[in-house]
């Protein structure tokens, strides 16, 4: 579904990805771990063109899409899940979602298919129901996390962008949060690329993984290798992690 071929991207003159490649197939979880620093945010952002690469090339279900402007990548199929969840806080949790719809009423079906991707929305995340009507800025971190992810989902995607989500939630919110993840890869064979803190958790979730360090693609497997891998062990599993998966 998305290949990434050799790509370099840079803020001004610091460069941030230096000839990074990846592959997602269809219905899978991939997820990204590495140092804060190491340009997991930034591989994210060049996906969904808010920072396009300087070279290299990205292809979407084998269609060009570097040169894209993100409205443009949106529409074909990419959403992506900003870290810090960014909800509009002035607007309602419907209004929200509404917003999200903008694509479903005018490209992908109308006002009907996006009632049918709100009330999807709903079923994931009966919370964002019970609170359809409140304000997006007086929900728990937890929630607006759903919201967001909510939002996203209602431009019905078929590559989901996930940066952070488990970021400042308490551990059972994390699990539901990741319990969805695995049901819209499992159950609506939606795409996912996920970047966690949680190596652990993500790597437990995953179907594969990567590893980014300073910019660089420096390791890649099934997450079953990776949670063996001493060196990844010793970078991101340690002890001292928290490991929410298994609380």
């Amino acid at each position: 579904m998305l290949r990434i071929k050799n790509i370099n991207t840079f803020y001004g003159k610091a460069q941030a990805l230096k000839n990074v490649s990846l592959h997602l197939a269809q219905g899978e979880i991939v997820t990204l771990i590495g140092a804060n620093g190491a340009g997991k945010t930034t591989l994210l952002n060049s996906l969904s063109g808010v920072v396009p690469p300087r070279s290299g090339e990205i292809l979407f279900q084998n269609v060009p899409i570097h040169a894209l402007l993100p409205h443009q990548i949106v529409r074909l199929g990419i959403s992506q899940v900003a870290e810090g969840r960014q909800v509009f806080k002035p607007f309602s949790v419907d209004d929200n979602l509404e917003l999200g719809a903008y694509l479903s009423r005018k490209f992908l079906g109308g006002k009907d298919k996006a009632r049918q991707k709100k009330e999807f929305v709903y079923h994931l995340f009966p919370q964002l129901h019970e609170r359809k009507n409140q304000l997006a800025g007086t929900l728990s971190g937890g929630q607006q996390q759903m919201l967001a992810i909510g939002r996203a989902l209602m431009a019905e995607p078929k590559l989901l962008l996930l940066d952070e989500p488990s970021m400042g939630l308490a551990p059972m919110i994390v699990q539901e949060i990741f319990r969805v993840i695995a049901a819209l890869s499992r159950e609506n064979k939606t795409t996912i690329l996920l970047v966690e803190q949680n190596a652990k958790a993500a790597l437990k979730l995953a179907h594969r993984g990567y590893v980014l360090e300073n910019g660089r693609m420096i390791l890649e497997g099934s997450a079953a290798e990776l949670l063996e891998n001493k060196d990844v062990q010793r970078a991101y599993l340690g002890k001292d992690k928290k490991e929410i998966w298994e609380r």
